[in-house]
């Protein structure tokens, strides 16, 4: 089944009154969601009894967790002292999935901006194989990191970059952030075709099973000559990408991704609005 969800909490859960992300799963659910990505990005500061008791709510209200690992991280760079922080902030966010039963630990691959890039991937690829070497196992058992492609000329994680990355190890998948890729290549989504040619990319690289069950990021994103600028909303009709195209995408290919909506404060709501759109194809 395809789900959708939001990354965080939307306004209007704080402004209906809740305080407390327990409350989070049967509020989605009465929403038609079945999908949420648990915000790390300052730091992983869950407790593994609110952890527990998180699982315990999503699994009574059939919604599928994910973590965002913190924004810290940073797989090319080359100091010691960052690198083993990035390696903690990963092995927490990992801990932290297992306790709610979280399936994908999405996070950003880092900076390529004072470096050239394939050495920057060349100290990623071997970032990761230290750290896969090293790491528990059972932290990945019922759990995959996916690293997100990005939206930033500086940053590293193109989709090339990411396949690349995700190709090292098999608990390896992509995050795709459409957004970003939006972004990255000047307003570049638009039609069917635009999405095809990266979903086909995507199961060249990595195989069928990878692409009919895609972690997927979609919001309006404005960009400049640099990429990425901000993420808006859908009532801010000026920006892209358009969620309908991809959706007649996914559906003619019966694909069945998880979308996470990273909108500016109403992501639950523009999340039910994509369901929508899919489910009016």
């Amino acid at each position: 089944m395809i789900k959708f969800g939001p990354a965080g909490n939307s306004d209007s859960f704080y402004a209906e009154g809740f305080k407390t992300t327990l409350d989070v799963p049967r509020w989605l659910s009465e929403k038609g969601l079945n999908a949420y990505e648990y915000q790390c990005t300052r730091g992983v500061r869950i407790t593994q009894a609110f952890a527990e008791a998180l699982k315990v709510q999503a699994t009574r209200y059939n919604i599928a967790l994910s973590i965002h690992a913190p924004y810290y991280i940073n797989l090319a760079g080359t100091d010691p002292i960052l690198l083993e922080k990035s390696k903690q902030h990963l092995v927490k966010s990992l801990s932290a999935a297992k306790w709610m039963g979280a399936t994908r630990v999405v996070f950003h691959p880092g900076s390529a901006s004072k470096m050239p890039r394939n050495e920057a991937l060349l100290n990623a690829a071997k970032f990761l194989d230290n750290f896969f070497t090293d790491l528990d196992g059972d932290l990945l058992e019922n759990c995959y990191l996916c690293p997100e492609t990005m939206g930033k000329r500086n940053q590293l994680g193109n989709l090339e970059e990411v396949l690349e990355l995700c190709k090292l190890h098999p608990k390896m998948k992509p995050a795709v952030d459409f957004g970003h890729l939006h972004a990255l290549g000047g307003g570049c989504l638009n039609e069917e075709k635009d999405f095809e040619k990266i979903l086909d990319k995507i199961e060249r690289t990595l195989g069928t099973n990878t692409i009919k069950n895609l972690h997927i990021h979609f919001s309006p994103v404005e960009y400049t000559g640099a990429g990425e600028r901000k993420h808006w909303s859908l009532k801010d009709k000026e920006f892209g990408p358009d969620f309908y195209p991809l959706a007649k995408v996914l559906k003619k290919n019966g694909l069945m991704p998880t979308v996470i909506c990273e909108s500016a404060g109403t992501q639950a709501e523009d999340a039910a609005t994509f369901k929508a759109i899919y489910n009016s194809i």
